[in-house]
């Protein structure tokens, strides 16, 4: 995975490209592919606080012809400390690709 081998553009070529991406997390909603990339590059500066991405999709439902929605769980395993939390992706299929259009994250306390 792109994450774990420090790559936040690899990363982000799930999200579509667009100003309508939606990401929600700890500081509320946020709109724009380039707006959500530089959200993960100040958060994750290096490769070091990126640490090691796990998911874990809980659950999977077609809400749509091309569309589906994810939840899951995720996990930060860094040297420093490991965070987790939990996701809910709204995937659609635009132009013949599955993209994320909307990411809402939340994390929770260990």
């Amino acid at each position: 995975m792109a994450w774990n081998q420090g790559d936040i553009e690899g990363f982000m070529a799930a999200y579509w490209n667009s100003d309508s991406l939606l990401f929600v997390g700890g500081s509320g909603p946020q709109y724009g592919w380039k707006t959500t990339l530089e959200r993960y590059k100040k958060a994750y500066p290096s490769k070091e606080k990126m640490g090691k991405l796990i998911f874990d999709n809980l659950r999977q439902e077609e809400v749509g012809k091309e569309s589906i929605q994810v939840l899951g769980k995720w996990v930060l395993e860094r040297e420093s400390d490991t965070l987790k939390g939990y996701y809910t992706l709204l995937w659609k299929q635009i132009e013949g690709e599955w993209k994320i259009v909307y990411d809402h994250s939340s994390s929770i306390k260990n």
